[in-house]
């Protein structure tokens, strides 16, 4: 029975890894960025939820949309002014532009709500889903929900949308989208927003459980690069289904024994993907192929 309860929990922790591990996808897919900022942009909206909810007492799901919509805007600011310089660079180069926002980005935090570990108490906290003596919050249900919906009203938007297909064309051959008339630029800055709008999104359900700090970002950063590397890059059903997998083996190692390992788990599959299936789970293009620009 325990180790039932800690599978299910794994699985809905899965819900919230593959909300963070999206938008770090759909900035690698169509800008071509390993975005090693990806986590602190995670913590942002996470500090914008806590902000929210401390000044103001709002319930932390309630500010989604606004740490969504502030963290589009960032991003979207970001690459037009920033990354759009280096976007025809060496990967190299990219690598160390994001690793230099992630240190600014750090820094920001750490000087606007110093070190402490923050953390959002609510009162409904505690309630939970018994059945058969398997106990769920209905804290960790509503994640998993709201991290399916933004799901899948992304793939509702790229798929139905002119501008989610154009966002699938600058992705799949740049140059080819710009000689029919499609705004590269622009589809690219987009295309980072929405990645940066997930990620402040993921940060509001993060805090929503969990407690965080300034330092936390590198380990969200880690994990959303080995899901994408495991689902396979621009698959949103191949994401769902490694964070989920990443959840439960998480949960299984810190829930039998051996918490200190939790972190650890990300870096084994990450060998495990490297030497046995480097395409993803689900075949998807793979992330280290060039990509015409």
């Amino acid at each position: 029975m325990l180790t039932l309860q800690i599978v299910l929990s794994g699985v809905l922790l899965g819900g919230l890894y593959g909300c963070m591990a999206i938008g770090f996808s759909v900035i690698w897919g169509v800008n071509g960025l390993i975005n090693l900022a990806h986590g602190s942009m995670i913590l942002i909206g996470a500090y914008i939820t806590w902000w929210l909810h401390t000044t103001t007492g709002i319930d932390p799901f309630l500010t989604l949309p606004v740490s969504a919509s502030m963290l589009f805007v960032l991003g979207v600011g970001l690459q037009r002014m920033l990354l759009e310089r280096v976007i025809r660079s060496s990967l190299f180069m990219t690598l160390v532009l994001t690793f230099g926002l992630n240190m600014l980005l750090v820094n920001v935090l750490l000087q606007t709500f110093s070190a402490d570990v923050r953390a959002v108490t609510m009162p409904y906290a505690s309630a939970a889903l018994e059945i058969g003596g398997i106990r769920l919050t209905w804290t960790r249900i509503l994640v998993f929900a709201i991290a399916l919906a933004l799901t899948g009203l992304l793939h509702l938007f790229m798929s139905r949308t002119r501008t989610g297909q154009a966002i699938h064309a600058v992705a799949q051959n740049p140059r080819a989208a710009a000689t029919l008339g499609i705004d590269v630029r622009h589809v690219r800055s987009v295309a980072f927003g929405i990645g940066a709008a997930l990620a402040g999104s993921a940060g509001t359900l993060m805090a929503a459980l969990y407690s965080f700090s300034p330092i936390s970002g590198d380990s969200l950063t880690m994990k959303s690069f080995v899901i994408v590397l495991l689902g396979g890059l621009g698959s949103m059903s191949g994401a769902i289904a490694a964070a989920v997998v990443l959840g439960v083996c998480e949960n299984l190692v810190s829930g039998l024994g051996a918490p200190g390992l939790r972190d650890a788990v990300s870096f084994v599959i990450l060998l495990l993907i490297l030497l046995l299936r480097p395409s993803g789970l689900f075949g998807a293009r793979h992330p280290g192929q060039a990509r015409a620009r």
